[in-house]
């Protein structure tokens, strides 16, 4: 199974994967690519341009030869804002669909607490882009195609 999991940054995205995914599973985390890539004494939340650039092309790649094995385990796909082009490539693949969000002051709060300012910005993206029927959901919503 293919577990798309979205929502805003700090939303709780990773932490819904550690208490789901087994060692055997697949995890394609944009964040833990990024770390694995840079070196020692990089910050956490890494968003130097560079190592964006080759933590992205990584993933793609990560992604296109995880859902080659989705009969043999489960793929766990962070991905806070998938365009039309990916949501359809996940339809296809029967994806799991899930939103994380517990709200969006608690997303700001934690972005104040824990993240870069401009993370700021993309929670609001996020926020603005969900449709109206969805913006009422309640925390950790999920949907399957």
């Amino acid at each position: 199974m293919l577990y798309v999991v979205t929502g805003p940054p700090a939303a709780g995205k990773s932490t819904w994967i550690e208490a789901r995914a087994k060692a055997r599973d697949i995890v394609i985390d944009l964040d833990r690519i990024t770390r694995a890539l840079t070196g020692p004494g990089a910050p956490s939340w890494n968003h130097d341009p560079i190592a964006a650039k080759v933590a992205l092309r990584a993933r793609y790649a990560a992604i296109d030869e995880a859902v080659r094995h989705l009969d043999k385990v489960d793929v766990y796909l962070i991905h806070t804002m998938p365009n039309p082009k990916a949501l359809a490539r996940y339809k296809r693949l029967d994806a799991r669909i899930v939103a994380v969000d517990p709200g969006r002051e608690v997303v700001m709060a934690r972005i104040e607490a824990m993240r870069a300012p401009a993370m700021k910005r993309v929670a609001s993206r996020w926020y603005s882009s969900r449709p109206a029927r969805h913006r009422a959901s309640t925390p950790q919503a999920s949907r399957r195609w």
